[in-house]
């Protein structure tokens, strides 16, 4: 059954056309993510369909009786009322308030809002967004419409939220940038693009896949009609006139091909490894404690890091992870022990919160404010190239930041730090407000950073893709290392957690009906599986290099300084090597193993 449709919509803002005669349409059952590059309308059409704003011409009906409820970006709420009330507010009849009390209890503890009477004024910005969320889950609607729900979720509510949303009875209709969020509960993917919407009946992953297919059909299309076009024209170059009914419609079709919109490859936000040189001291941290009042942080955290580290920390909103972030970052100081940071340390902070902006500045001057140029891997490149990767076009560089989106100040608020080519990044919550297409490109950029990654983040798939090892913040003060990203630290946690559990408990998890108990499967690690994948292309390339440094040595046999440069090169690769043979056995005698336990 249709529960709403929205029929040939075009919508603009300022001088930017965000939908343009668009349709689609919502249906019972729909669990919907919209898709799309910060500044598309991702958000404008949640209000759409809400009924918070008008499209500029089009239609969007919607059933009788059918009931929306929708969850803001930037909730607003009631300060005059407590926590309770604004959750409860609308509700009037007696029973109904009374029933719903306590669910709405319920869901505020699982979001760690627990002072139920407190007013919504002492709130941070993350409390209230899980507190407006709790509001909107409260009240049954046909069409649920969920601006950004994951974000300030810490993972086990995300995955509480998860639960909640599949089992939900009503259509769905949300933007998140968590992808495996999108893989785990939706069955529909919109995409915004170019002012077009394109459905596809598919989950996260399933999308990516058609995507591609869509995009390579709609360029060979337009390779033919190219091709197509060059031909017409050397013909009306020759002086075509439309002396017959045949030529006036080649004429016609000319000019159709001539005036059409052109398909064009979709741009990509590209980064290239910006980073200053790092010495060989980076950041220490010794014995550093931190409380606030009787609440203990963390205490005696000592950890040295090493040059390419990528780390990842994790815990429950509020443990501390931001604070220990600004430690590391000189803004807060620690109650006890000391960080020492080497001379060439240049520090790249992303904080959850953008600095503050000049919005009266034009965007190109705001990045110009850091550097005019600035040295890549492919040279000298200029703040208006810079921007250009960031998919800040020609004219979008000389608009004011006030005109530019949420998402869209996020990613010129990357560029800016970028472009201080620091040599250590510290990110606050990267993904929140980034488009998934900028994520994807900052991951591949992370993967050739030539620095230290420190991040605290609540998004799954991030960590798997970025991290090497977890922090995880465990309550009492204690901060736990784990190796690999975030599903390997999950199932060293959850192992650990299972053999911590009293004996009854674990056997009637763990033992099944039959009476056998389960024996735990051997399997890779997320980033053993990603390793084993690619370790004999590594392996390949170290042997090239190193023939390729021997026959250098060769060459250079009379340059004794450039001699001495090569022999250290070459010994350094050599080591790389063994290293990566050592590995490579040991993979390879995992991978051994797991195929016997399965053909067992």
């Amino acid at each position: 059954m249709n529960l709403l449709t929205i029929e040939k919509m075009t919508k603009s803002y300022t001088d930017r056309i965000l939908f343009n005669n668009v349709t689609f349409g919502i249906n019972e059952g729909d669990k919907i993510g919209v898709i799309g590059v910060n500044g598309t309308g991702k958000s404008t059409l949640l209000k759409i369909i809400s009924g918070l704003e008008e499209p500029d011409s089009g239609t969007v009906t919607k059933g009788n009786n059918i009931k929306i409820t929708y969850l803001a970006q930037n909730p607003i709420f009631d300060e005059k009322l407590t926590i309770l009330q604004n959750v409860l507010e609308g509700v009037v009849n007696d029973t109904e308030h009374w029933n719903m009390e306590g669910e709405a209890k319920s869901m505020l503890n699982k979001l760690g809002i627990m002072d139920y009477d407190g007013t919504v004024a002492i709130l941070s910005g993350g409390q209230k967004k899980r507190v407006a969320l709790v509001r909107a889950l409260l009240h049954p609607a046909d069409i649920l419409v969920l601006d950004e729900p994951t974000n300030h979720l810490d993972n086990e509510m995300a995955e509480w939220l998860e639960d909640y949303l599949n089992r939900y009875r009503g259509a769905l209709i949300m933007v998140t940038h968590d992808r495996y969020f999108l893989d785990k509960v939706t069955n529909k993917i919109i995409e915004i693009d170019k002012g077009n919407i394109y459905s596809y009946i598919a989950n996260y992953s399933k999308f990516l896949e058609m995507k591609a297919e869509r995009e390579e059909m709609e360029l060979a299309t337009e390779r033919k009609k190219q091709s197509l076009y060059r031909m017409d024209l050397e013909w009306m170059m020759r002086g075509a006139r439309a002396r017959s009914t045949k030529q006036k419609a080649h004429i016609q079709r000319f000019e159709e091909l001539r005036d059409r919109d052109k398909i064009v490859e979709t741009a990509n936000v590209e980064l290239n490894s910006l980073s200053s040189r790092l010495g060989k001291k980076t950041i220490e941290i010794h014995d550093i404690s931190k409380s606030y009042g009787d609440t203990v942080l963390f205490k005696d955290f000592t950890y040295i890091f090493l040059k390419d580290d990528r780390i990842g920390i994790v815990g429950k909103n509020g443990c501390g992870k931001s604070t220990l972030l600004k430690i590391i970052n000189g803004i807060v100081e620690p109650d006890a022990g000391e960080i020492e940071i080497g001379q060439t340390v240049k520090i790249g902070y992303f904080s959850q919160e953008n600095e503050y902006m000049d919005e009266s500045l034009k965007v190109i001057d705001y990045i110009r404010e850091v550097a005019e140029y600035i040295q890549t891997s492919d040279g000298s490149a200029s703040a208006a190239q810079m921007l250009e990767r960031f998919l800040f076009t020609g004219a979008m560089q000389y608009s004011y930041i006030s005109k530019l989106s949420g998402g869209e100040k996020r990613r010129l608020y990357l560029l800016r730090i970028l472009m201080d080519a620091p040599n250590i990044l510290i990110l606050d919550e990267p993904t929140n407000d980034l488009d998934i297409q900028t994520l994807s490109i900052l991951e591949d950029y992370l993967d050739s950073f030539n620095g230290i990654v420190i991040t605290v983040s609540h998004d799954r798939y991030f960590l798997d893709r970025v991290v090497e090892r977890i922090f995880a913040f465990e309550g009492n003060g204690t901060i736990k290392q784990y190796e690999g990203g975030f599903t390997d630290y999950k199932l060293a946690h959850d192992r650990i957690q299972s053999q911590e559990e009293p004996y009854s408990t674990k056997e009637n998890r763990e033992k099944p009906a039959n009476g056998k108990v389960k024996e735990t499967k051997l399997k890779f690690s997320y980033q053993e599986k990603r390793e084993y994948e690619t370790i004999d292309d590594d392996i390949s390339k170290l042997e090239e290099k190193i023939e390729q440094i021997e026959e250098e040595i060769l060459a250079s046999a009379s340059n004794y300084s450039k001699l001495n440069e090569l022999m250290a090169k070459k010994e350094e690769l050599e080591q790389e090597l063994e290293g990566k043979m050592d590995r490579w056995v040991y993979l390879n005698d995992l991978a051994e193993q797991i195929e016997n336990e399965k053909s067992q």
